[in-house]
């Protein structure tokens, strides 16, 4: 960080379009939340959430906001304790308080990258609970959209994965999607700020660092300089349509589903009058609201066949449910056995 000698006046950084174009999306991401609420940065001292740090710390008081950050050290490389302490002391410099650091330990479940992943949110969710904060913001960038819509068509995900990442959820928000990498890295240049470079964003063995430093740079190549802007666009596009048919779902549960003891009901007729994108999600959102099963793809198709391709094929098993047909409607029960009653409790 640089520094200001003693006895000289300080030196305000120059606003430049990079500097100005950073606040202007912190600016545009705030103003719902109540004056005198906590906003706090997922700070790793990189570029892009270094130039997150500083955008908030000037437009937050401004808005009547207090502004602190959390550091997460995931413990993954040799002095990572250094760089979360380096973070921090650029946090405070920027005058950001609180400044929390907090070490997690990365299990192996999915992977390194979403093991590091889910350990970071436990993370975050347990200080923003701790001190109370209104929003958590997240420095994802347009570049961070274009590689995670590339990822998701890879895997054949579905729209869910197009549309890429959400600008809010819950407390997340990420005001940076419709800024480049390049100019968070300017913004932070432009301000005298030096960011840490993660070795981990060099190293192949990552899908997303392939993705970010060989297929991309490939296709702007190849194809159009456009590209990464084509799939942010691509992802907002998918967002809009995904949360309008969710919407549809919704609304036609609440008037097809029959509730039962143990288990619920969806009409036939009604399954086949919708077209399949309504459908499917339908026969998904039952098994995920009524017994917290997420379904494939594959395993969404079968419960399907017993309206759209119905010959007297058995019931479909899956983790803790049975579903079959019985007469005009498919049958979703649990297979979970029930606790035994506390005898205690007449």
């Amino acid at each position: 960080m640089p520094t200001t000698p003693p006895g000289a006046p300080e030196r305000r950084p120059r606003l430049t379009p990079a500097v100005a174009d950073a606040r202007r999306a912190v600016r545009e991401s705030l103003p719902d939340l109540p004056e005198g609420s906590l906003v706090l940065v997922a700070l790793s001292g990189g570029p892009d959430s270094l130039a997150l740090a500083a955008a908030t710390a000037f437009e937050a008081p401004r808005a009547g906001l207090r502004a602190g950050a959390v550091i997460i050290d995931h413990g993954l490389q040799g002095g990572s304790a250094a760089v979360a302490e380096r973070a921090a002391d650029a946090a405070r410099a920027l005058g950001l308080e609180p400044v929390v650091v907090r070490r997690v330990d990365v299990g192996a479940e999915g992977g390194p990258e979403a093991a590091a992943r889910s350990a970071r949110y436990a993370a975050l969710d347990a200080v923003a609970e701790e001190l109370g904060a209104a929003a958590v913001l997240l420095g994802h960038s347009r570049d961070d959209q274009a590689e995670t819509v590339l990822l998701g068509l890879a895997r054949g995900s579905g729209t869910a994965s197009l549309a890429g990442m959400a600008p809010a959820v819950g407390r997340y928000r990420r005001p940076l999607l419709g800024l480049r990498r390049a100019t968070l890295a300017a913004a932070c240049a432009d301000q005298g700020l030096e960011p840490w470079h993660d070795p981990h964003n060099s190293d192949a063995a990552f899908a997303r660092v392939r993705v970010r430093s060989s297929i991309l740079p490939l296709m702007e190549s190849q194809l159009d300089a456009g590209v990464v802007d084509a799939l942010a666009r691509t992802a907002e596009i998918a967002r809009e349509d995904s949360e309008a048919l969710d919407h549809m779902v919704d609304e036609i549960a609440d008037e097809l589903v029959d509730l039962a003891e143990g288990g619920c009901s969806l009409p036939v007729a009604a399954l086949l009058a919708n077209p399949p994108a309504l459908r499917h999600r339908l026969i998904r959102l039952v098994a995920d609201a009524e017994f917290g099963l997420a379904l494939s793809r594959a395993q969404t198709l079968e419960i399907a066949r017993l309206a759209t391709d119905w010959h007297g094929q058995g019931a479909v098993h899956l983790s803790g449910i049975r579903v079959e047909r019985e007469g005009g409607r498919i049958v979703f029960r649990s297979t979970t056995p029930e606790p035994p009653a506390d005898p205690q409790s007449d």
